[in-house]
């Protein structure tokens, strides 16, 4: 089951691209937190998706909101995928234990080996502030994002 609106965010401690920690605690009190699961690098609606934020990433990198992907693909793989792409934002490694963190979200299927397209914008006291979950080739609308960003800035 998806994480809800309104329940307090699973917790998490994962590497980056860079095999560096980065834990959802970090965030805490600090700025809200973009997370933003996807099946696979390199495929082409993640592509496409993550080019679309680093092509406005002050929508989701600022003083506010940090934008952070996960998915089940070692860390040495979204190197090269950040590196190719030029995301400047962390892409955190779910490989192991496989797909532990999105299953704590509701978005990973043990059946396919990986999360769908599962996204949760969670305010700086780690609450769960907006919630969606596309499946294997849906693509989303950032709009919704963006939406949820500013509904969170204008009622801090």
């Amino acid at each position: 089951m998806t994480v809800e609106v309104g329940s307090q965010a699973p917790e998490f401690t994962l590497p980056n691209q860079d095999r560096e920690e980065v834990s959802l605690a970090d965030f805490r009190g600090k700025k809200a937190v973009l997370l933003v699961f996807y099946p696979f690098a390199f495929s082409g609606i993640c592509t496409g998706e993550f080019c679309e934020a680093r092509d406005d990433l002050a929508a989701y990198v600022n003083d506010d909101v940090q934008l952070i992907g996960v998915s089940c693909d070692p860390a040495p793989t979204l190197k090269a995928w950040a590196d190719q792409e030029r995301y400047s934002f962390p892409l955190l490694s779910d490989f192991w234990p496989h797909g532990a963190v999105g299953a704590s979200y509701g978005v990973f299927s043990a059946d396919l080996g990986f999360s769908f397209r599962g996204t949760f914008l969670i305010d700086r006291d780690g609450v769960v502030r907006f919630a969606e979950q596309n499946g294997p080739g849906e693509a989303r609308d950032q709009q919704g994002w963006k939406n949820a960003i500013e509904e969170l800035k204008a009622s801090a």
